[in-house]
Order: C-alpha cells, then sequence, then structure tokens
C-alpha cells in the first residue's frame, strides 16, 4: 500500500533532528534487516554535517517543490489511510500507521492491519524522501501565480487563481462554522491552523514557529541560538600596515606650557584686577517680605493670568471733614443752583458743619456707594497695558535737512504797492519779466519783476476775479475775468512784429454770438481797453489757458449743464464740454503734455481724456470741500488745496486716493502753485501764512515723491496771502495780499 507524505510531518520530523538541544522521542525506526542499519546509519554520519548547518527555510521550500508531485499521488491513493507524526498514533477504519525517522532525515511510512508483518510486505511500501536543497524560500514560486490581481475578483468564480501550468486551481469547500467549532472541540491543535487565502490551503504551525512568533512578541532574537550579543570579530588585519600615519615621535611644545596662553591669562587676570572686566553677580533673594501683600507689588513675570489690582477710590479731603473751612461751605443760593443741574453734573456730597465729632450723623448714601463700586469692579474688565518708553522724536520720519535742498525763497525781496484794495489774483508772463496783478480796486496792473514799476494800467471797474497770461513768449495777451465777463487784453508788449500779429489775432469785423433762445457767449470787440470782451450768461470766477495758447477753459459755477465753456481764440468759438458735471465746479487745468482736462469739485477731482471723450479717473479727497488745484510739471501728479486748511498730494499712478495729507493751514487755502523747473510747491491762506514745500517726484517708479517742509513766509497778522506765483525760470515766489501789495521772495 503506497502512502503519500505529508508536508506537515516531513518539516516536524526534519526541524526534530536539525535541534541541537531538542532530540526524538517516542519515534521508533522500523529497519528492514541488519544490513539497511549499518547503510542508515553510514548515511547519517555523512549528512550530519550537512543538516546541522541548514535552516528552517531551506528545508521548507525543498518541501514545497514535491508538493505539486504529492497531489497527483493523491489521487491514487487510499483516502482510509492515516498518517502518524513522530510516533504518534490514530485508530481510524481499523488500520494502524507506524513512522519514523531514519538517521539521515528521511521520513517513512508503513500501513497494516498489524504490527508483526514480514519483511517481504516491505517491499509493497513506498518511501517518500524530501531531498533538502540551497535555494531560500523567497525563490520557491507559490502555487497560485495570479500575481496582484486582487483575490475579490475571484469572490464569485469556481477557481481561486491558476497554477504554473495555466490550469484553473478550483476552491476547495469550506466547513460552515458548526462544523468548524465542534471539529476545534475535538482537536486540540485547531488553534495552530490557519488559511492561506492567496492559495486556498490550510497552514499549521508548528511547535518551533510558535516558539520564534512568542521570542518575537517578547521583543527577543527569533532563532534562539543567536546570541545578540556576541564578541566583535576584528576583520582588518593590523599586523605590518604602520598605524598611527606618522610614526614621528611627540614634539617637545606638547609638553611645555604655552607662554603665549599664559601672557593672556595674564592680561585677562589684569583686567579683572583693574575693574574693566566686570561679571554679573548672581542675583540676592529678599530677606524680607510682604506676607499678606498682593501680587501688584511683585516685580516678578508670570505668565497666564495675574491679579491685577482695582483702582483705588478717591480719599477724602477737606471737604468731607466734620468741620471744614467756610470757603468750602456752600451759600443757599449755590444749594438752590445744584438742583437745576444734570443728576451727573450735580455734586454728589455737600460739605456740611458740626461741632464736634460726636454730632455727626450716619451718612446716607454709604450703602449706594459701596454697591456701586463692587458693581463696578465685578462689571468692569480690567485688562494689564504695558507702557512703551518710546522716544517720540524716533517715530518721525527723517527727513533732509532744508539747508540741503536750497535754492527756495526765504527773504521779501521787493514789494509791489499801487492797487487800493486786496489783490486777489496774479499771473507772471512766461519769460519771466513781467506780472500782471487784479484787484477788488477795479483795476489791472502789469509790473515789471526786476524794478517793481508799473508799465499798464486798466480801469475796468469792477472787482478782478482772475487774470491769467498767455503761455506762448511771442503772444503777451492778458486774459481777465471780470463778473460775467472775459476780457482779451493786449498788453503793448514785445516787437512790433509781435504787436501786429496780436491785432490781426483780436481783430474783428462783426460781434458773433450763438444761436438759440439764451445765448451762452458773445464775442465782442472792446475798443475802450483795446481787446476782445466775451459775455457770459453767468459770472465766471476762474479761466485758465491751454499750453499752446489758443484755448481758454472758462468756469461758470451757476450754469448748470454749460458751467465750463471753452474758446478758441483763433477761430472766436465757444463750446461745452463733452462731459457730464458731478456737483459745482471750482477750477479747471489742463495737462501740461497731454490732452487731459482736470476738473475739481467741492468733493472731488475727475480727470477726462479730451480726444476719446470719457472720464479716466476720480481723486477722492474726503475733505469737506476743495478750493484749488495745481498739476506737477511732470502730470502725474498734483496738490489739492482744501477749506480745511490741509493739502492733498495725489500720486495719479498710485492711487485714486491721497498718498499724503499735510495739516499746514489753520483757515481756508486760498492756493496753490508748482514750480516749473525747480522741486518746489507753495501754498497760501487767509490765516496770512504762505508755505514753501520740496517736492522732488523721481523718474523711478518704485521711489515715492519726497515733500519736506522748508518754510513758512509770515505776512501781515489778520490780513490774509489771496495768491501766490513761482517764477518761471528762478526760485522766486509771488504773494498777493489782502494789505493790496505784492512781495517778492527770493532765496
Amino acid at each position: 500500500m503506497e502512502l503519500k507524505v505529508s508536508k506537515k510531518a516531513t518539516m516536524a520530523t526534519t526541524k526534530k533532528k536539525n535541534s541541537k538541544k531538542e532530540k526524538p522521542e517516542n519515534t521508533k525506526e522500523i529497519p528492514k534487516n541488519t544490513e539497511e542499519k549499518k547503510n542508515t546509519k553510514k548515511e547519517g554520519k555523512d549528512n550530519k554535517n550537512l543538516q546541522k548547518n541548514k535552516k528552517e527555510k531551506k528545508i521548507r521550500s525543498s518541501l514545497q517543490k514535491i508538493k505539486l508531485r504529492d497531489v497527483e499521488e493523491e489521487e491514487k491513493a487510499p483516502k482510509n489511510s492515516e498518517y502518524t507524526e513522530g510516533g504518534d498514533s490514530e485508530h481510524t477504519s481499523g488500520d494502524e500507521v507506524h513512522g519514523g525517522v531514519s538517521s539521515n532525515g528521511t521520513i517513512v511510512a508503513r500501513a497494516g492491519s498489524d504490527a508483526n508483518t514480514s519483511a517481504n510486505d516491505d517491499e509493497d511500501n513506498s518511501y517518500h524522501s524530501a531531498e533538502e536543497s540551497d535555494s531560500s524560500e523567497d525563490e520557491v514560486a507559490p502555487r497560485n501565480t495570479v500575481g496582484e490581481v486582487p483575490l475579490e475578483f475571484y469572490r464569485d468564480e469556481e477557481h481561486i487563481g491558476y497554477d504554473v501550468t495555466g490550469k484553473k486551481i478550483k476552491k476547495k469547500e469550506r466547513k460552515d462554522q458548526l462544523e468548524r467549532f465542534l471539529s476545534s472541540v475535538d482537536d486540540k491543535k485547531s488553534w495552530r491552523r490557519f488559511v492561506d487565502e492567496y492559495n486556498d490551503e490550510e497552514v499549521e504551525l508548528t511547535k518551533d514557529e510558535i516558539k520564534m512568533i512568542r521570542r518575537i512578541m517578547k521583543g527577543k532574537t527569533p532563532h534562539a541560538e543567536a546570541d545578540p550579543y556576541a564578541p566583535y570579530v576584528d576583520w582588518f588585519d593590523w599586523e605590518g600596515k604602520g598605524h598611527p600615519l606618522s610614526n614621528a615621535p611627540e614634539p617637545k611644545r606638547r609638553f611645555i606650557p604655552s607662554k603665549s596662553e599664559a601672557k593672556k591669562i595674564s592680561k585677562y587676570v589684569r583686567a579683572i584686577r583693574e575693574g574693566r572686566i566686570t561679571f554679573d553677580k548672581p542675583k540676592e533673594k529678599p530677606r524680607f517680605y510682604l506676607l499678606w501683600g498682593d501680587d501688584s507689588s511683585s516685580s516678578e513675570k508670570t505668565r497666564g493670568l495675574s491679579y491685577i489690582p482695582p483702582p483705588k477710590a478717591k480719599l477724602p479731603g477737606h471737604e468731607e471733614a466734620y468741620n471744614p473751612s467756610l470757603e468750602f461751605i456752600p451759600t443757599q443760593e449755590e444749594i438752590n443752583s445744584y438742583q437745576l443741574m444734570y443728576e451727573e453734573d450735580r455734586p454728589k456730597f455737600i460739605p456740611t458743619r458740626y461741632t464736634s465729632l460726636r454730632s455727626v450723623p450716619a451718612y446716607d448714601n454709604f450703602l449706594r456707594e459701596r454697591f456701586a463700586r463692587c458693581l463696578d469692579l465685578y462689571l468692569c474688565p480690567r485688562v494689564r497695558k504695558k507702557r512703551l518708553n518710546i522716544d517720540p522724536e524716533s517715530l518721525k520720519t527723517k527727513l533732509p535737512e532744508p539747508k540741503d535742498l536750497k535754492p527756495y525763497p526765504t527773504t521779501c525781496y521787493i514789494e509791489y504797492k499801487g492797487h487800493t484794495d486786496a489783490v486777489v489774483t496774479i499771473s507772471t508772463e512766461s519769460s519771466g519779466q513781467w506780472i500782471a496783478s487784479g484787484s477788488t480796486d477795479g483795476t489791472v496792473r502789469v509790473w515789471e519783476v526786476a524794478t517793481g514799476r508799473c508799465v499798464r494800467v486798466w480801469e475796468v471797474g469792477s472787482d478782478i476775479r482772475h487774470v491769467a497770461w498767455n503761455p506762448l513768449p511771442h503772444q503777451p495777451i492778458l486774459a481777465v475775468s471780470v463778473d460775467q465777463d472775459v476780457l482779451i487784453l493786449d498788453t503793448g508788449l514785445g516787437s512790433e512784429e509781435q504787436q501786429g500779429k496780436i491785432r490781426d489775432l483780436l481783430r474783428m469785423e462783426k460781434p458773433t454770438a450763438e444761436s438759440g433762445e439764451a445765448a451762452i457767449v458773445s464775442w465782442l470787440p472792446d475798443d475802450k481797453l483795446g481787446g476782445l470782451r466775451l459775455k457770459h450768461f453767468k459770472s465766471v470766477t476762474s479761466i485758465e489757458w491751454h499750453r499752446r495758447g489758443d484755448y481758454l477753459s472758462a468756469v461758470i459755477p451757476a450754469g448748470e449743464s454749460r458751467a465750463i465753456m471753452i474758446h478758441q481764440l483763433s477761430k472766436k468759438g465757444s463750446q461745452r464740454i463733452p462731459f457730464k458735471l458731478h456737483g459745482l465746479p471750482v477750477s479747471t487745468a489742463f495737462h501740461p503734455s497731454r490732452s487731459i482736462f482736470f476738473i475739481s469739485t467741492k468733493k472731488n477731482v475727475r480727470v477726462y481724456d479730451l480726444l476719446k471723450e470719457k472720464l479716466i479717473k476720480r481723486l477722492d479727497t474726503n475733505l469737506r470741500e476743495v478750493s484749488c488745484i495745481a498739476v506737477h510739471p511732470g502730470g502725474d501728479n498734483m496738490i489739492v488745496g482744501t477749506r480745511e486748511g490741509k493739502l492733498c498730494w495725489f500720486d495719479m499712478d498710485l492711487s485714486s486716493t491721497p498718498y499724503k495729507v499735510l495739516k499746514a493751514h489753520s483757515k481756508d487755502i486760498t492756493n496753490v502753485a508748482f514750480h516749473r523747473s525747480y522741486p518746489l510747491f507753495a501754498s497760501c491762506s487767509e490765516d496770512g501764512k504762505a508755505y514753501v514745500f520740496h517736492g522732488m517726484v523721481y523718474s523711478d517708479l518704485n521711489k515715492n515723491p519726497l515733500i519736506v517742509p522748508l518754510r513758512i513766509l509770515q505776512e501781515q497778522k489778520g490780513k490774509g496771502v489771496l495768491d501766490c506765483k513761482f517764477h518761471p525760470r528762478q526760485p522766486w515766489l509771488f504773494t498777493a495780499g489782502s494789505d493790496s501789495v505784492i512781495k517778492l521772495y527770493c532765496h
């Protein structure tokens, strides 16, 4: 009868043979004859040295290789045969199985109905031997070859995978929970078994494997024979290698104290004795301290919440005395006046005089005041605020010194006197030789800057609002706004050729007016003053020339939709701006180099493109009312004066809000002005002061403009400065005051 040797029996017997400490017990070999015993002993001696060094994994890998052959033979073998391991026997169906282990590690199994069978019956038995292999267990391919395919894919299939030959591996019938429970009760070794889901087979752990698992759980090495504290084996051959690298003897300087170090030490000792080097003294703990004191007096820093003392109540003064002085006792009239006051303003205690302390009654509001005090301490939170000792001067921005920013106007050089009333407006000629002024006395005067001589006077007869020179040097024309008229006057300055061109420019054969029910502007010749008169339907407050000298803007605050007019001198025509106004206009300005128009209202400044006829930007001052504007010669910056005495600097490339807001004047700002070539700008106010600032605009866009206050030009007290203008070529400033005097400030 041919039997199959199971993998588990082979592993168990082989491991018992290989272990040094454990000797095989209850195992008996059944030899055929004496010759067979001799052969097995010889083979055992030959293989003894090989079996010592073989590991458990190599033995199991060799058994895995013959497993495929065992499966084929299992179909031919009878099913009623039983296996024995290590001499243990189990009785099933009347058959008895005896097994043993030979001296060379070969497992032998024999089946029979009687233990005393003859030697001839041994020839019919089949012996299976497991040859040892040097290959590790990891190199043996698993039975199932599906690779990394999840086993969930075979959940509904009849097979679990494929073997090496490509045949399907059919699933084995699993026991239900009741059968597994009954089998576990009958079998004491059931706790060793577990199911290998990948190969669909049941695996039983051996005793050695359980020992290994227990050693790992205890934090020990898996194999008991492994020594983790084995002596170190020095693999390097030190003989004749010439170590250390240098065999030279130690120098003498290594055994003698260093003289340089001794000099340094003596130098430090001398400095300590002289007091040039000091050490921090250890902090001494205070000997005495307040036993019942609170945390308010402690100097130690505490983390987290700490005790914050409540504010102390006001101590009683002289008026709380039982016999105060007569000066603290109010009269009856004063007591009656207290009743007319509000309760929070009424004094809470009225002093009373008593002859002795015994006659002082109980205080009526004692409990009420104590309750209010406790309520305040309970409801009002107390926060500890750290006081920062910061020098106020360090918070100021470091600005260059004014002396490093010269030249700028500092002293009054010339006074131009001739007007009999306040000078409202002034304007400088483009060459800087002449200056024009307008006053409320109804006259317009032209002055020579260098000498202060009055060259020309026009008697207009009404208050002058604004005067403006033509920006072209070859056209010395003056524009004057008077009530509802704008006068364009020929000053008579310049060469004869220039005068001829001006007369041709101002000549008008017949008057022109707009057609319609209400004429806005009428162009009329003025023979009396020698020029043109532009009649408007409302009063004109401000005029401004274009840089080319042909266009003139006029501001009519009461004109509603026709509040701003553009006049063309060459064609003798006028037109309204194609924009909708938002608010009452105050003043206008042309861009120095581009076709951009600025309109300032009382709340903001709007920037328009004249070619595209659309709004570009809106500048908000966030102040009460705008009074005047001035555009930087570069065209990217603007200053705005307000009625609150504040000066706003706008960087139009940066933002629509002010870059700087300067609180300069105490009263309304009347005018602001930029210098054409120097980095200077000025402002004047009704408080009688004119401020001069340094305003440098850099070509580098990463740098912000530099604004530095330079000088305060003090005028007469009580008389305001109504207008200011810079000289076009020199760092000089002209101011027009309400005292009818024009002043020139030079550097």
